[in-house]
């Protein structure tokens, strides 16, 4: 049984597990329930676990935008840090603290001005956003509710994992979705920010599987999920155009720097500072020697699969749904 935890909203909001309910495969009806709820309401965590009774705990829930977070700074860190609290607190008043294992999704820009080179559990941290202060937070909390009452809790320190399903604001959805529709020529040109951010991407998949396992395990530890190989925001360009026939061309510099099409000289790609962040964290690569020797995990989708994926996802989205 799964049950999950879901915002009110006038919209619908639960578009990326739409696909769970259209598929008989996935669950049994009844199997996955889902209960209106929030990470700033207390009362209605502790109604929620009570009821439920769960044997484990995954805590997905942040505003995990990093730019939108310098925007909505306190929002941030209540729902992303003090809300860790209130889970936490929520198995401790429902008399769950022995019977229940917690996940706790911590996330590389923990590392921001990185320290060392790669980073792993014992690198240093040094966030460089109200997100990763925030989940800085959430991170020691989890860390002494281990120590002090001895919770099975875990902190998954994911580097980026993306998918076809990642929030089309994001730097990685937002090119596949504008190379898509630029293939279907719905669109001639986007704009993106730091084009040298260099990232350790993976597939969600494959992330997923390490936050199970790490609830599988006889000692609650922490532990870091990464490829440990990088690729710029400028190489996920190159290679999400390459995947439909275009070679991209950078010309000029900095704010005026743009991608061409080698093939048709339509500029496709420009930069706008707009979406800069005020401290920008340049380069992430992590070391999961620990999760390969404890966990025998390993990521199993490529780079350059992860790309050609996204991509055509949202070439066939776009094309039945151009307005998606």
């Amino acid at each position: 049984q799964v049950h999950g935890i879901v915002r009110r909203s006038s919209s619908f909001n639960t578009g990326r597990i739409e696909h769970l309910y259209k598929n008989p495969q996935a669950h049994i009806e009844g199997n996955m329930k889902l209960h209106y709820g929030d990470l700033t309401d207390s009362t209605c965590l502790v109604k929620i676990i009570n009821e439920v009774k769960p044997t484990e705990i995954y805590n997905l829930g942040a505003q995990s935008h990093v730019k939108i977070s310098f925007d909505l700074a306190e929002y941030t860190a209540d729902v992303d840090g003090v809300g860790t609290l209130r889970l936490l607190d929520a198995i401790k008043t429902c008399g769950l603290i022995n019977s229940v294992k917690f996940y706790q999704a911590s996330t590389s820009e923990l590392f921001g001005k990185v320290q060392e080179i790669p980073q792993k559990e014992t690198t240093p941290f040094y966030p460089r956003s109200p997100y990763g202060a925030a989940k800085l937070y959430a991170y020691w909390i989890v860390v002494n509710f281990r120590e002090a009452y001895n919770l099975f809790a875990v902190n998954g320190i994911l580097f980026n994992h993306e998918s076809p399903r990642r929030g089309a604001n994001f730097v990685t959805r937002k090119i596949s979705r504008s190379v898509a529709k630029i293939h279907l020529g719905q669109l001639d040109c986007f704009s993106l920010g730091n084009l040298d951010a260099k990232r350790d991407w993976g597939h969600a998949r494959d992330y997923v599987e390490a936050m199970w396992l790490m609830l599988q395990t006889d000692e609650p530890e922490d532990f870091v999920i990464a490829t440990g190989e990088v690729h710029s925001v400028r190489e996920f360009v190159e290679k999400s155009f390459k995947h439909i026939g275009k070679t991209i061309v950078w010309e000029g510099k900095n704010e005026n720097e743009v991608g061409r099409c080698k093939e048709t000289g339509k500029i496709h790609v420009t930069v706008n500072h707009k979406y800069y962040r005020p401290t920008e964290v340049d380069f992430l690569q992590g070391d999961c020697t620990k999760a390969r020797q404890k966990l025998n995990w390993k990521p199993r989708v490529t780079f350059d699969e992860l790309v050609r994926e996204m991509v055509d996802a949202d070439v066939e989205l776009m094309r039945n749904n151009p307005n998606a």
